[in-house]
């Protein structure tokens, strides 16, 4: 097995004596070379001798190295993955060890943020990733900008200018008495010895992300490590955000930024541990974090702080905020004017460490370094252009004319109704196709003609219809390449959770055979390729996750026997399994927990996380790696779990009996339910996690605002029960599998309930 040890890295990397060898047997990690999805150069105290290496279920490691050539000899060692396929770069090992500048100059991301392709949240996250920042060193943690300045008022209008933060300037220019303090400071500067600057602290250290994040673990323990066991004094300790903010706008030492845990992660606010974290001066007991009081729970911070992050307030500078703290005004002239001077040793290049051979002096400069912050490595030297307005990007969300809610409807000549549907339209398939099955398990690979956008295109191109009906299925030829004949166990009702559809839309996996296995046939001959054994009973459902480089990407069976095994799908091979032509593959890891059949299931590779449900309850959630971390408490008439999705935005919406919708956080807590007349068949998530789509035994399709399953839309009903659904790639079409044997294409444009658009247009 090509497993990553760091003895055979290290080995081939030919710099270490066999002697030393002895002592590597108790290494805590081991990690396969085929799950390596990114590898990127890092920094650590300031000298680039560091790598991160990033695994397909979402962990990543990080290693220090003794100097930079050593990190090119184990680089050489590695796959060629590059930094994974995200950025639009080639993967190859020159882009592993290209700087960040380099990074940042060759990857799309930027052109892809103007043109609002991606969110503010995910553009910032990929600036701090190329430019050094990581989860993986303190000193180091991604930087997040403060974007609202109003923590005091009952109600908080997200249209008033007033309520957003000038994102031209630094924290400690926004207050003018302060920053005229800070410019006489540099300009008054006589220190021969230490270059002059506006801040001798930073915004963003190690000490910073631990208060920021003092009441989850494993933080609670490196706070308590780092103050010698114990807490903070109460009044220096992170208890309100409107006082935090109040800090950084008055105290000459507090110019803190934020971390990204601000717009995603409600739990840091909470002190679910009941840490005793003492008594403030005034008597005041510090336990959760007081909230400002236009949000009442954790859960509407983060949200609306997240919707002022991605309004057009920000959009319109949150440029101005790059040049600083990764652009042109970082250092130099740019900085002094910008009033954005740290103390020299938060710089790369500063200092060299290797040239100082004292190594109490060394020792010195590193817990320096550590102490004071570190500025992240430079990605432009030029101003970063701004962001495209939306009236630019999107012109049509703008006009009365919308489009017709249905598009088209396809009926197939069996009346079977259609109870499975896979919309692979990615521009770069070979083969872009809405994949049908019915319940006699007749599939159609129905070709996709990316009809752009389906504004205006269909008055003009009368013919061009977003799918064309498989020929074979058409002509009635060659229906032997698009039947799966092989019998199914008579106690298996047939739904969309029977089947999944490979990326490519190459191959398709079967579940519900009476020989307790399922199955892969290719979608272009109909032959069987692969039969996978494992379960003690009947598999009853299938999922898959998001596909990685190639087709990777990860399988999940459920089973009578009340267990979910976790598989591999390797895209080269087109197998389940590490090795082709092997006659038995293993599982990657088993999921317990149950105690009665699996009826649903979910896998987000993105998160890490399995959730599952069983025919008669309740919902659990494992790592990919099978560890069982809680079970969903539903509330009651919520018994039997039908359908689940998740999404990488970490909301977990589940279907019930009966018509009973639940949304729970990823960690687990409700968040809110509702009860309908419809009983659900089918149901999507957006990409970002914010929308709901529905159908089910009504024939109508349903739009849901997933935070408080507010119903948005509802579209015109169909003539017979939808029994699966789909969404094109660009999120631009609902394809419906109806139980009349036909599909109906349907157009949606979530940008309508964007609340910028509602506001303004």
């Amino acid at each position: 097995m090509s497993l990553l040890r760091l003895k055979d890295l290290f080995l081939k990397a030919d710099t270490l004596k066999y002697e030393i060898l002895a002592y590597t047997e108790g290494l805590h990690g081991k990690w396969l070379f085929t799950e390596i999805r990114a590898i990127f150069s890092r920094r650590y105290l300031l000298q680039n001798t560091a790598l991160e290496v990033f695994i397909a279920n979402r962990t990543a490691v990080m290693f220090n190295f003794t100097d930079q050539a050593t990190v090119k000899k184990v680089v050489h060692c590695l796959p060629r993955v590059g930094v994974g396929t995200g950025f639009g770069l080639p993967q190859t090992r020159r882009i592993t060890l290209a700087s960040p500048r380099q990074l940042f100059k060759a990857s799309n991301m930027m052109q892809r943020w103007q043109r609002r392709e991606i969110s503010n949240f995910e553009y910032l996250m990929f600036l701090n990733t190329v430019a050094g920042r990581t989860y993986n060193d303190l000193n180091q943690y991604p930087v997040f900008p403060w974007v609202i300045t109003n923590y005091e008022s009952e109600e908080l209008d997200l249209t008033l200018p007033s309520n957003f933060r000038d994102l031209s300037k630094p924290i400690g220019a926004l207050n003018p008495k302060r920053a005229a303090f800070f410019s006489e400071r540099l300009e008054s500067w006589e220190d021969d010895q230490v270059p002059a600057f506006h801040y001798g602290t930073h915004y963003s250290t190690s000490s910073f992300t631990l208060a920021w994040l003092l009441r989850i673990e494993p933080f609670t323990t490196f706070f308590l490590n780092l103050q010698g066991g114990k807490f903070d004094h109460a009044d220096r300790t992170f208890s309100a955000v409107s006082r935090a903010w109040r800090n950084c706008q008055r105290d000459t030492s507090d110019v803190k930024e934020l971390i990204p845990e601000f717009y995603y992660l409600p739990e840091m606010f909470v002190n679910s541990n009941n840490y005793n974290l003492g008594v403030m001066d005034d008597g005041t007991v510090v336990s959760d974090v007081e909230l400002p009081l236009w949000a009442k729970t954790p859960e509407e911070f983060v949200r609306i702080n997240r919707l002022a992050l991605e309004s057009e307030f920000v959009s319109c500078q949150l440029h101005q905020w790059i040049d600083l703290i990764f652009g042109y005004k970082q250092q130099g002239p740019e900085a002094v004017r910008g009033l954005n001077v740290f103390y020299y040793l938060t710089y790369e290049g500063a200092v060299n460490l290797n040239s100082i051979s004292d190594p109490v002096l060394r020792e010195a400069v590193e817990a320096q370094i550590r102490s004071f912050g570190q500025t992240p490595s430079q990605l432009l030297i030029e101003p970063h252009p701004p962001r495209s307005s939306a009236m630019q990007v999107t012109p049509l969300m703008f006009t009365d004319q919308m489009q017709q809610d249905v598009i088209m409807v396809l009926k197939f000549p069996s009346n079977s109704p259609v109870t499975h549907v896979a919309a692979n339209t990615q521009l770069g398939l070979a083969v872009p196709a809405i994949i049908t099955v019915t319940a006699s398990r007749l599939f159609a690979v129905n070709k996709w003609h990316n009809v752009t956008g389906l504004h205006g295109a269909m008055q003009e191109q009368p013919y061009q219809l977003p799918v064309e009906i498989d020929p074979l299925i058409a002509n009635n030829t060659g229906m032997h390449r698009r039947q799966i004949t092989d019998l199914l166990d008579q106690s298996i009702q047939i739904n969309s959770q029977c089947f999944v559809i490979t990326a490519d839309n190459r191959f398709i996996l079967v579940c519900g055979f009476w020989d307790k296995g399922f199955r892969v046939y290719s979608t272009d001959t109909g032959k069987l390729a692969q039969v996978i054994f494992g379960h003690w009973d009947v598999v009853t459902c299938l999922a898959r996750s998001e596909s990685y480089i190639g087709g990777d990407c990860y399988i999940l069976s459920g089973s009578r026997d009340a267990t979910l095994l976790l598989w591999y799908w390797n895209g080269k091979n087109h197998s389940v399994g590490e090795y082709p032509n092997t006659e038995y593959a293993a599982p990657r890891a088993i999921l317990t927990g149950h105690d009665c059949e699996i009826s649903c299931a979910a896998i987000c590779a993105e998160l890490g996380l399995v959730i599952s449900g069983s025919k008669e309850g309740p919902c659990l959630i494992h790592t990919m790696n099978g560890d069982l971390l809680k079970a969903l408490e539903s509330p009651e008439n919520c018994l039997h779990p039908r359908l689940i999705q998740l999404s990488t935005e970490g909301h977990c919406v589940i279907y019930y009996e009966k018509g009973q919708f639940c949304v729970f956080s990823v960690n687990g807590k409700l968040l809110t339910k509702v009860e309908t007349e419809d009983s659900a068949k089918a149901m999507l998530l957006s990409r970002d996690g914010q929308y709901l789509i529905t159908g089910g035994d009504s024939g109508i399709v349903a739009v849901w605002q997933v935070w408080d399953l507010k119903q948005l839309m509802t579209y015109p009903g169909c003539d017979a029960g939808i029994r699966a659904m789909a969404m094109s790639h660009d999120q631009r079409v609902i394809i419906t599998g109806m139980a009349s044997g036909s599909i109906v294409l349907f157009y949606i444009d979530f940008n309508r309930w964007h609340h910028e658009y509602q506001t303004r247009y």
